[in-house]
């Protein structure tokens, strides 16, 4: 958890990806994902939390369904929202934050 807390509170935004490895709308994010980490390359941090695996994390942020996509900046959650998004509406919204 505590290096969770390290990223986050970067000066990136970070773009986290709450998923799990049983949820089929999780595995369509993995290419938009990367479409996004490709057009963005370094000036943002993209990351991928398997709920499963990080019961902590996941139960501190509340995450009730998957997936669930967030933005932080600084520490501070700028955007949330669940369900499958579009690369570019995730760039739109981390070109605001950089």
């Amino acid at each position: 958890m505590s290096k969770f807390n390290e990223i986050i509170n970067g000066d990136k935004p970070v773009l986290l990806d709450f998923s799990a490895e049983w949820c089929q709308p999780c595995k369509m994010m993995g290419p938009i994902l990367k479409e996004v980490s490709n057009q963005l390359g370094d000036k943002v941090r993209v990351l991928k939390i398997d709920v499963d695996k990080n019961p902590a994390i996941a139960q501190k942020w509340q995450i009730r369904s998957v997936p669930t996509i967030a933005i932080f900046k600084k520490g501070r959650q700028v955007f949330r929202e669940s369900g499958v998004l579009q690369a570019p509406q995730l760039i739109s919204l981390l070109k605001k934050e950089i």
